[in-house]
């Protein structure tokens, strides 16, 4: 797929399903994650890739972390948290991993991990393949950072889930006036 017709027509997909990526889909999101802009080539990211059990591990984290939060959560509502982890057949945790530098700020370093996640995107739908972001409370919650091994200096940018789209991409592009965005200065 050409790279503007990617990057004006991708659209998140909520519904994800089989097959997941292949092994060389997979490997394309990979290599185009990490040709995300990154001031002083600080590479301040670093993913997880969860397929497979690993998801139903991923969704006992979840449940683990919202137990924390709220005693007496019923059954039903932890079913919903550990579905959240079945959502797609592929999971990658995108984790900003700050370092401290005398010119690159912190925020500039998180901003790459995004940049690097919505590469990632735009090679999903590049490769014909669905894919949303999705951040969440888990995303921001200590004990699933702590569970998915993420060090102090470190913190959840989102988790892309990949898989394929029901009824091809059935999703339509809204179409914007970039006039609407976009001004000449002074």
């Amino acid at each position: 797929m050409d790279a503007l017709v990617a990057l004006q027509n991708r659209a998140s997909s909520p519904r994800l399903g089989e097959p997941g990526p292949t092994t060389n889909v997979l490997e394309n999101i990979k290599k185009s994650g990490l040709r995300a802009a990154d001031h002083g080539r600080l590479r301040p990211w670093r993913f997880l890739v969860i397929e497979k059990d690993g998801r139903k591990k991923l969704g006992e984290l979840f449940v683990a972390a919202e137990k924390k939060k709220k005693e007496n959560l019923s059954e039903i509502k932890c079913d919903l948290v550990a579905k959240k982890a079945m959502r797609a057949p592929t999971i990658v945790v995108v984790i900003a991993c700050v370092k401290d530098h005398p010119k690159i700020p912190q925020i500039e370093q998180v901003i790459s991990a995004g940049a690097a996640a919505q590469n990632m995107l735009t090679a999903a739908y590049a490769q014909g393949l669905g894919a949303i972001w999705r951040t969440g409370d888990m995303a921001y919650d200590a004990i699933c950072s702590a569970g998915l091994g993420l060090a102090v200096n470190e913190q959840i940018v989102g988790f892309l889930y990949l898989g394929a789209t029901p009824n091809d991409r059935d999703l339509k592009v809204q179409k914007m006036n970039t006039d609407d965005y976009f001004k000449c200065w002074p």
